[in-house]
């Protein structure tokens, strides 16, 4: 165990002393860095973006961010690999990112560019039959619960305007409007 404690600060100190080297445009400290490094760095990041071929692009694209960057490691803040790790992970998470953006959009570009007048008519054709259930759905609710959610919901009044409205105290309107709208869900199989 604490020869394992020892090769890991043995190592940390090497890889800070290759990054230093790095940040001096030293390109045989970077392939022994990028020797020494790849398989953790190229692991953490499969294990984001879950894609070999992503993850290959985006590695690269960590070493290469490293190469301008080493400069700016300081020993003193961290180790040279939570340094790395970080970095990949950063560019990770930034990928997986980008591409759930990409896929938004060329969700959105579908959906304007297809046939929208065929969505048009499905989305009125659903929304008559929806309509069709509420109505009926309504005349299954008492003359006072139909008459409180029409008022708060179709007339726009709060559930105090109802009350005024209707001369009933807000417990009341609560009371049937809450009643009522238990029973629109069952009588439409809402759960």
């Amino acid at each position: 165990m604490e020869s394992a404690v020892t090769a890991r600060a043995a190592e940390s100190i090497e890889l800070a002393a290759l990054l230093e080297r790095c940040g001096r445009s030293d390109q045989e400290a970077f392939a022994e860095l990028y020797d020494r490094t790849c398989a953790r760095v190229f692991g953490l990041v499969l294990r984001v973006l879950h894609d070999p071929g992503y993850a290959e692009e985006t590695t690269q694209e960590v070493y290469l961010q490293i190469w301008r960057t080493a400069s700016s490691f300081d020993a003193a803040k961290g180790s040279a690999v939570t340094w790395l790790m970080t970095l990949a992970h950063r560019r990770a998470v930034d990928r997986v990112r980008t591409e759930q953006a990409h896929t938004l959009r060329e969700v959105a570009y579908g959906i304007r560019v297809l046939g929208n007048e065929f969505d048009e008519v499905t989305e009125e054709v659903e929304r008559r039959f929806e309509q069709q259930a509420v109505q009926q759905g309504l005349g299954t609710l008492t003359q006072t619960q139909r008459e409180a959610i029409s008022l708060a919901y179709y007339g726009g009044r709060t559930y105090a305007e109802v009350a005024d409205f209707l001369g009933v105290g807000l417990p009341t309107v609560k009371s049937r409007i809450r009643d009522g709208l238990t029973r629109l869900k069952k009588s439409l199989g809402v759960t």
